[in-house]
């Protein structure tokens, strides 16, 4: 069900009604809540709940343990995710991209089915160590937060193809990226506060491109 940009400004209670919902959208209308019936959605594989105006969201959300397509957060005024959402392990694609997240939300570490998460546009100083929890993440998108550094522990992330971190102040990179064998990306753009390390050779001749 697609209900994209209706300007609904709250989601009619015959939408909670239909627990056989696979995909529902209920991006750019101006939302304030989300009820805790989202929880009745057990069917849905994606939840679009994007450009809307969302300070939190209900913890009846980790109820869809069956989501495992996409969940789409971003643009929104998030500042903290409940706890119950680290249930979704199932999930594979996650964006929470354009919030007010001054820390990466303790769920999302326990989402151990993630390909591709995107935090950019966010207010992230640090990634936690617990990010190593993400062995099956292929894409990690960082841009325009204000990250100086990454933790060592990205170093057992091996499924790790992609890492964008431009616009962010970093000032030193763990030698152990050498440790992804499968990085093909790693996008410095627009990054002022860092010198090239000797390593970074090595990562490019394994074919990983980085831009600077």
């Amino acid at each position: 069900m697609s209900l994209w940009k209706q300007a609904l400004g709250a989601v009619p209670d015959h939408v909670w009604d239909r627990t056989n919902l696979q995909s529902l959208v209920l991006a750019d209308n101006r939302l304030v809540e989300i009820s805790d019936r989202v929880g009745e959605l057990r069917a849905l594989r994606t939840l679009d709940l994007g450009h809307n105006l969302l300070r939190q969201v209900p913890a009846a959300l980790g109820e869809l343990v069956g989501l495992s397509d996409f969940l789409y957060l971003h643009d929104n005024a998030l500042k903290e995710l409940p706890s119950s959402l680290g249930r979704l392990t199932r999930l594979r694609y996650l964006n929470i991209s354009a919030n007010e997240f001054e820390r990466l939300p303790d769920a999302v570490t326990e989402m151990s089915g993630l390909l591709e998460l995107r935090v950019a546009d966010n207010r992230l100083t640090t990634l936690p160590m617990t990010i190593s929890k993400l062995t099956r993440l292929r894409e990690l998108h960082l841009r325009n937060n204000s990250l100086t550094h990454l933790p060592e522990e990205i170093g057992s992330m091996v499924e790790l193809r992609q890492i964008d971190l431009r616009g962010n102040p970093v000032a030193a990179l763990p030698e152990a990226l050498l440790k992804l064998s499968r990085l093909e990306k790693l996008d410095l753009r627009w990054v002022t506060t860092i010198s090239r390390p000797n390593w970074f050779a090595e990562l490019e001749e394994r074919g990983c491109a980085i831009y600077l």
